[in-house]
């Protein structure tokens, strides 16, 4: 049996592959691999209604209209300091949390929403960072949504510069920066699987030297 004792941090760029490589990760070592299912933890955990994550998911605000009319919803702790938050830091604070409550329960891989930041602390925490050529995430993209060049090369750019804005707001780091992470994979040159692999092999060399 693959067994591991870390806590794996997958951060992507748009069409690098990075949800399906941290798919086969869990799978090898038989841990869950968490990707939008935060944001119903989160949810869950948080009262805030699931929603509100969707909308604000690796997308930063700072509209005071959004502001204005999202927090109508009431938040479960509204006697505390908390609440007097604007809504999207009470959206990420949530999500922070309930990254660090699931690291608690043992091995897994998260993919993106700053994790690696949320568990920055967590001495079992690898790191990993997936980005591959413009034009193979171009032609995956297209492929895989059936659209034109054109098109996908559009939804990329705007999806990378989404997380980058969303990562760089709320963290101390940058984005896709090789020295923030403990691993940087090119899955245009390495493939999906071969990109897994190495991630895997990375992360068995890490839990026997930790």
């Amino acid at each position: 049996m693959n067994i591991t004792n870390s806590i794996i941090t997958i951060g992507r760029e748009y069409g690098s592959g990075g949800r399906q490589i941290g798919q086969e990760v869990a799978r090898y070592f038989g841990i869950k691999c968490y990707d939008k299912e935060l944001l119903e933890h989160a949810s869950n955990d948080s009262g805030i209604c699931r929603e509100l994550f969707e909308n604000h998911d690796e997308k930063p605000t700072n509209s005071f209209l959004y502001s204005l009319v999202m927090d109508t919803y009431s938040f479960a702790r509204s006697a505390s300091p908390f609440n007097e938050l604007p809504l999207n830091h009470k959206v990420f604070l949530a999500q922070f949390d309930a990254i660090k409550k699931l690291a608690g329960e043992g091995p897994c891989v998260m993919v993106g929403r700053c994790a690696d930041y949320a568990l920055a602390e967590n001495p079992s925490c690898f790191s990993v960072f997936v980005h591959a050529d413009l034009d193979w995430r171009i032609k995956r993209i297209s492929e895989k949504y059936t659209i034109s060049a054109k098109e996908a090369k559009d939804i990329i750019s705007k999806t990378d510069k989404s997380r980058s804005s969303y990562y760089n707001y709320y963290t101390n780091k940058k984005w896709g920066s090789c020295s923030g992470y403990t691993l940087s994979v090119d899955s245009s040159k390495l493939g999906v699987d071969g990109a897994a692999k190495a991630i895997i092999q990375a992360v068995q060399i890490f839990d026997n030297i930790k």
